[in-house]
């Protein structure tokens, strides 16, 4: 089909003054958007701003209030996700859909799963197929394995492919990338690209701005759960559409100057920590008053390090001393008491009581210093905590009382970090403390940890994006194959340096001494 044809057809999608209203929260308020046909489409705005509201519309989870839905000049009514399926509508949401007890094939084909006889499971024909389209794909993973078992950034690529395997005309990508490194973010482009034909388009929604000028082609954005405007993205820099988001100027910041702890003793020091199957051997330091920043691949062993230390996995040896005091950890409660906190990078899974309301969740860990030598529970001291953490935070919320469940990504996260806060744990490890937050939010998140080394505090920041790294920390430890194989000074640490020694298969540490 000619340029001149796409151009002559109607949308491939169109919205048209969609509304959604739920208890306390006007979701969204008369959004229009236009896919065309061909086209990689941006949709962005600050957390709350509707995104993904808009997109549970076209997956079937919500119905909306008002308004019309358009498939190539239509008028359609999706009443239920299957229907998405049968229009071509495809949605990879968020937070993840996937059972963790069934294996990669059988997530990605479950109501459609092959039948021996017309009676049994046909298991190898099933991994066939999933085997098949991984390689389609350009994806290297096992499909026999059990999701479980899966890290944050294998569950994302399942669900792309679990997506990609209906026979989709709209390909809906809710922050597809938070949680993979550069060379998995360039797998993904490669599967988008290849998606993209005259007769198909894709809805991409990231709060990442470099990722828009290399994949999209207009940019849609919505704040306050209303439509703001549409742009092209070659001609649309990226200042005008964080003003356009949210309603102010955000500055780029610059990297931090050197710890004013300086070589002062450090408070966190594992020494030699080994755990099966993957970390070997990890030593490093963590000083008062400075942000660590940990780099590297997936499967490089960064999460693991951090769940070892706060004793949600076992180890097999080493020692953790803090403050100068070697000490036990064998579960999150000792880490807890020993001033430990830890901010996981599946804030669901192990961070939230997500059917709790918004006060429980900010007060649990530090539960017992409200409890009276009775051993009730103060709550009115509880309330007064939770309050002042809402407000530091800016987390949007109708009230303390509302279910977590209800909240947008970008504030339940933020509710992973007040409850650590009310701890008032000296050492934090954030493991993706932005993932899924809009770039106003990461700003305020940003300047909260710069205040928190500022007042003494010491953090582990994870991150996978090489930019925040390099932007927040004093000192970057880079890890490979569950190894340090570097260590580099915040003026040391540029995306060359830091890839190198990211895929350095290499048998000792390499780099600063630590």
């Amino acid at each position: 089909m000619t340029e001149e044809g796409v151009a002559a057809m109607p949308p491939l999608l169109r919205i048209e003054r969609a509304s959604k209203h739920f208890p306390g929260v006007q979701a969204l308020s008369d959004v229009d958007l236009e896919l065309r046909h061909g086209e990689v489409l941006a949709l962005v705005g600050e957390n709350g701003a509707g995104k993904s509201t808009l997109m549970k519309l076209l997956a079937g989870i919500h119905r909306m209030d008002h308004g019309q839905i358009f498939v190539e000049g239509a008028a359609v009514t999706i009443e239920n996700p299957w229907m998405a399926h049968e229009l071509g509508i495809s949605v990879i949401h968020q937070e993840f859909n996937l059972m963790s007890a069934l294996t990669v094939a059988q997530n990605i084909y479950i109501g459609r799963e092959p039948r021996a006889g017309g009676v049994f499971l046909a298991e190898r024909e099933l991994n066939r197929r999933a085997r098949a389209l991984f390689d389609r794909l350009g994806i290297e993973l096992d499909v026999r394995r059990e999701v479980g078992q899966l890290s944050v950034a294998e569950q994302q690529m399942v669900e792309i492919a679990k997506a990609l395997s209906f026979d989709a005309r709209v390909l809906v990508m809710d922050e597809p990338t938070a949680a993979l490194n550069e060379a998995e973010v360039q797998v993904l482009f490669g599967m988008i690209e290849q998606f993209r034909t005259p007769t198909t388009g894709v809805i991409y929604i990231s709060h990442r701005m470099e990722e828009l000028r290399r994949i999209t082609d207009r940019i849609t954005v919505l704040r306050d759960g209303r439509y703001i405007d549409t742009r092209d993205t070659a001609g649309t820099s990226t200042q005008e559409i964080i003003s356009l988001m949210v309603g102010r100027t955000v500055l780029d910041g610059s990297r931090p100057a050197a710890s004013a702890a300086g070589r002062a003793e450090p408070v966190l020091r594992v020494a030699g920590l080994s755990t099966k199957p993957l970390l070997r051997d990890v030593s490093f330091e963590l000083r008062k008053g400075e942000i660590l920043g940990f780099a590297g691949l997936m499967g490089a062993g960064r999460t693991e390090l951090a769940r070892a230390i706060v004793g949600a996995d076992p180890i097999d040896g080493g020692t953790i001393h803090v403050n100068g005091k070697r000490v036990t950890v064998r579960n999150p409660a000792d880490a807890a008491h020993h001033g430990i906190g830890h901010l996981s990078e599946d804030r669901k899974r192990y961070g939230l009581l997500l059917d709790h309301d918004v006060r429980s969740n900010i007060v649990l860990p530090s539960l017992g210093g409200y409890a009276n030598r009775f051993g009730v529970v103060r709550d009115k001291a509880g309330r007064a905590t939770a309050g002042a953490m809402v407000r530091k935070l800016g987390i949007k919320t109708p009230s303390l009382r509302q279910s977590v469940r209800n909240l947008s990504g970008g504030n339940q996260q933020k509710i992973v970090i007040a409850k650590w806060l009310a701890k008032d744990s000296d050492i934090l490890i954030f493991d993706e403390p932005t993932r899924g937050i809009d770039v106003g939010a990461k700003e305020e998140i940003y300047q909260l940890l710069n205040d928190l080394v500022g007042q003494g505090k010491s953090i582990i920041m994870i991150s996978s994006e090489l930019e925040e790294i390099m932007r927040m920390s004093h000192r970057v430890v880079v890890m490979c194959a569950g190894r340090i194989t570097g260590i580099l000074e915040g003026d040391q640490a540029d995306q060359e340096a830091v890839m190198e020694l990211a895929t350095r298969f290499s048998t000792g540490a390499a780099g600063r001494d630590v």
